[in-house]
């Protein structure tokens, strides 16, 4: 699999599973909708009063599984971070095209944009025999 391919393969999919640590050291997850930028960031919005926008300033590092329904899954770890300006425009404008509804969003108290830039990709394809798995360091 090569960038173009996960890149397609993400954006055949609207929603992904968060998986993190809060700094208790509890694990959580959430399901985020989320848009792929042609540079392989990930976006979603969160509001800064949540458990998930503190748990991701505090460690910014993230995992989201894409895919699960159809046993093909592609697992993503990166770091999260809060752009701004010229760089938050670019990512909300990608964002829209996925989430048309966002621009509603950004009128509610406290909404913000998280980007992920993955490090690491386990893509698994549980539907041959044997299942194809390969690991993509990025």
């Amino acid at each position: 699999m090569n960038r173009d391919d996960l890149i397609w393969f993400l954006r055949r999919h609207r929603l992904a599973v968060q998986s993190s640590v809060s700094p208790a050291g509890a694990p959580q997850a959430a399901v985020v909708g989320y848009a792929v930028s042609d540079e392989l960031e990930i976006v979603f919005d969160t509001v800064e009063t949540t458990r998930k926008y503190e748990n991701l300033r505090a460690d910014p590092r993230i995992a989201l599984v894409v895919g699960w329904d159809d046993a093909i899954t592609a697992q993503i770890e990166g770091v999260a971070d809060f752009p701004a300006g010229s760089e938050l425009e670019r990512l909300q404008a990608c964002y829209f095209l996925a989430y048309p509804d966002g621009r509603d969003r950004l009128s509610w108290p406290g909404i913000t944009h998280v980007r992920v830039r993955p490090g690491w990709v386990r893509y698994s394809d549980f539907t041959q025999d044997p299942p194809r798995i390969e690991e993509l360091a990025l």
